[in-house]
């Protein structure tokens, strides 16, 4: 492809399939993107969520890795604050030494579910994010072995050792992250699938402040997009319907399975929820085939990125294959 393209999948589960069922879509779709030419695979953590199947992205990347044999796989991202720096670094180094030279580590740093699961993951002592910077600076050197020598860990060692390391991006969906990857020097994915809205400012920001590192010389960086592509935009415009809903479910707390197209057609939106689901279209590229590049084209010119990336959920999951496969030849 002449514009790298990533695949993020967050292992929906549509009403009426197993969270099972819906980690071995994400193994079939893992492989249809690599014979379709995607670049990257990654996987994202949520915790307690019935509509997400995937709580450890760190197991599910070496099945994704072992089913698939040239694409990059990784985490979009793991959710660093619940998590010792050394130990994502042995499990990473591991996965490296499985997979060389295909590795991902994206890095988050939002709770990814409701709080009480949160205080539980931390049995009780959530401290928020705030020693994110340090934690990835940590969990740098232990990747590399590059703390410095009055670090009080200097001299451990992440195993297994190798000469191939992951490569590391930090996630985001505002400035915090965009400015955190420019002072480390390490690529930045912008999720404006998260936030539509100034995410332009931030990739370029991102840029300006730039600092070199001995991992990355230069930024690096990507835009990551809610996209339903179909052969019509009428029947694209049908599809959406299911993302609506569940995007309407997710600003209510209700916690359910991702609707169906039927499921929802039949739902009737008060005055003030068509207006939500109506701002929330903002955040989706929605239309044919060739709208769809052109859209994410001017993405891509709009946050100077290098990569584009694609998260894809519908009422089914044939429907989703169908997304991906049209987009890709969109770019072929």
């Amino acid at each position: 492809m002449r514009v790298p393209l990533g695949v993020l999948d967050q292992s929906p589960v549509i009403s009426g399939h197993s969270p099972a069922e819906a980690i071995a879509e994400t193994i079939s779709l893992a492989r249809l993107a690599e014979e379709l030419g995607y670049h990257r695979y990654w996987l994202a953590e949520h915790h307690g969520i019935a509509a997400l199947a995937d709580p450890c992205p760190e197991i599910l990347v070496s099945r994704v890795a072992s089913a698939t044999s040239r694409m990059r796989v990784g985490t979009g991202g793991v959710l660093l604050p619940y998590y010792t720096p050394l130990k994502i670094a042995e499990q990473f180094r591991m996965l490296e030494a499985l997979f060389p030279g295909r590795i991902d580590l994206g890095i988050g740093r939002a709770p990814g579910g409701d709080p009480r699961t949160t205080l539980a993951l931390l049995d009780g002592e959530y401290e928020g994010a705030e020693h994110l910077p340090q934690q990835v600076q940590d969990l740098i050197g232990f990747l590399d072995r590059s703390l410095p020598a009055g670090h009080p860990f200097a001299g451990v060692k992440a195993q297994p050792a190798g000469d191939t390391s992951p490569e590391v991006w930090l996630l985001g969906s505002s400035d915090y992250g965009g400015a955190l990857a420019a002072q480390l020097g390490l690529r930045f994915a912008f999720a404006h699938f998260i936030s539509a809205h100034a995410g332009g400012a931030v990739a370029r920001a991102y840029r300006d402040h730039y600092r070199p590192s001995a991992r990355e010389l230069q930024p690096r960086s990507l835009v990551c997009a809610f996209v339903i592509c179909a052969k019509t935009r009428a029947e694209a415009e049908r599809l959406a319907v299911s993302i609506d809903l569940r995007r309407l479910h997710m600003a209510k707390g209700i916690d359910a399975p991702v609707p169906t197209l039927e499921e929802a057609k039949a739902y009737r939106y008060s005055l003030q929820e068509r207006a939500y689901i109506e701002q929330q279209r903002a955040r989706l590229v929605l239309g044919d085939p060739g709208e769809v590049r052109e859209k994410l084209l001017e993405l891509k010119e709009k946050f100077a990125a290098d990569e584009l990336m694609v998260i894809t959920i519908t009422g089914d999951y044939e429907s989703r294959r169908t997304s991906y496969r049209l987009v890709a030849e969109a770019f072929a």
